[in-house]
Order: structure tokens, then sequence, then C-alpha cells
């Protein structure tokens, strides 16, 4: 069973669910939180292998670029299955990968963003334009 679906718009709250689902299936994976975002969407990062090689992926700076984020959950997800099924991953032993290379993810770097062009606050966006506008007005 798949955890992550390709097939639909992405946004900050499924980002959670799915990392939350990869966590309880994957315990040997490292999730953090970073930071959050100016409307307080957790910034998340996620650690993959224990080796001194160090490689940084990610995903969805700009807002139009939210495919960006589930293309690497997918990478997360795939990368999982293999290492458990002790198996290759793109010609890579994932096993041997785990121990040699740290691999950092951060697959939504802006969580506002994703939210703005897929629509999952469009009442709180109108009351922040509204706020903004009425600041502008003022100067």
């Amino acid at each position: 069973m798949s955890i992550i679906s390709t097939n639909t718009s992405y946004n900050s709250n499924i980002l959670r669910q799915n990392l939350s689902l990869l966590l309880r299936t994957y315990p040997f994976i490292n999730v953090q939180t970073v930071g959050n975002s100016v409307l307080g969407s957790p910034i998340y990062a996620i650690k993959l292998g224990r080796g001194p090689r160090k490689i940084f992926y990610s995903a969805s700076i700009h807002a139009n670029e939210w495919i960006t984020t589930p293309v690497l959950m997918k990478f997360i997800e795939d990368y999982c299955l293999s290492y458990v099924r002790n198996s290759n991953l793109y010609g890579y032993s994932i096993r041997n990968l785990f121990q040699s290379t740290s691999i950092y993810i951060m697959p939504m770097v802006n969580p506002d963003g994703v939210d703005l062009v897929t629509r999952k606050f469009s009442s709180q966006l109108s009351r922040l334009s509204k706020s903004y506008s009425y600041r502008q007005s003022i100067f």
C-alpha cells in the first residue's frame, strides 16, 4: 500500500498527514520541525541515513512549485521501502547508502505559498488581504 499519492493537489495538511504515516511505518527516519511559516505552518526536515556524506534536497520554494513536494515525498517513501526490503533504488543499494550518506530533505519550504495556490485557506487569505489593504491605505 502506497502512502504518498502523486495524484492530488498537495498542501501543508497533506504533508503533515503523510509525514505522520511515514514515521509510523518507517520509524528509522528522522522528522523534525525546523521552524514555522509566517502563518504558523510547521516547516519540516527529514533525515534519511547516518553517513558522513551529506546531501540536501528542498521543494516548494515558490508557491507554484507545489508539485515538487509530492515528488520528494514519493522519493522518501521509495527509499524507505527499499531500505526495509534490502533492495536497490535507481541502481543503488539503499542499505549501503544509508550507512554512507545522510540525506536531508525539506519537502515544503514555503507552506503558505503552497496553501495559497492549492486553495487550502482562501478565507484566511481574504482576511489577511483586507487587513493588509487597510494598513496600506493608512500610509
